[in-house]
This record gives C-alpha cells, structure tokens and sequence, in this order.
C-alpha cells in the first residue's frame, strides 16, 4: 500500500543508530536515510532526539515531523509535514520516499 503523501507531506524510512556520538545525518544507504544520535534509545530518548536532528534539517517546526512505524526498533519510518519528496531527493539523492 502506497503511503499518502501529498505536495507538502513526505514518507522516508530512516535507520538509527542510538548512543552514536553525535547528531548527524550520515547519508543514504540503500534507501535509507542513515542518522546517529547521541540519546541512549530508552523512554523514547532516542525517538525525540531524531525528531529534532530531523527537523532542525529540514528547517521545520519539530511537531511536523513524527515516526509513523518503527518506534522501538532501528528502522523508522518518518512522516514529515511541510516538505515536498522532490525537495527531499534533492537534498539526500538515493533517498526512497
């Protein structure tokens, strides 16, 4: 089942390496959208830390980003409101959205 997006709302899986270091965005890798945070991934530490890496990204307000599926495992899948596919291909080619 395709996600619903529309002209203003993007869909994009993203892999998350919890504890890693520092808060970055380490590319595209098969697909995947490849983060690190440095939130331990417990009482949605972790969660919260990759809604704001991503939204300070993307210049969005934090509430127009939330994990759809994936909550409690590596693999998220991200909804993020206010930014069109084509602006996220742009920005991270390879990323399947």
């Amino acid at each position: 089942m395709a996600a619903p997006e529309g002209p203003a709302c993007s869909r994009f899986a993203v892999r998350v390496t919890a504890r890693g270091g520092a808060d970055r965005v380490e590319g595209v890798v098969d697909g995947v959208l490849r983060l690190r945070v440095t939130a331990p991934p417990a009482d949605g530490q972790a969660n919260a830390a990759v809604g704001r890496l991503l939204a300070a990204e993307l210049a969005v307000r934090r509430g127009s980003v939330r994990i759809v599926a994936g909550a409690a495992g590596r693999r998220k899948l991200v909804e993020v409101d206010g930014i069109a596919p084509g602006v996220l291909r742009g920005r991270w080619p390879g990323l399947v959205v």
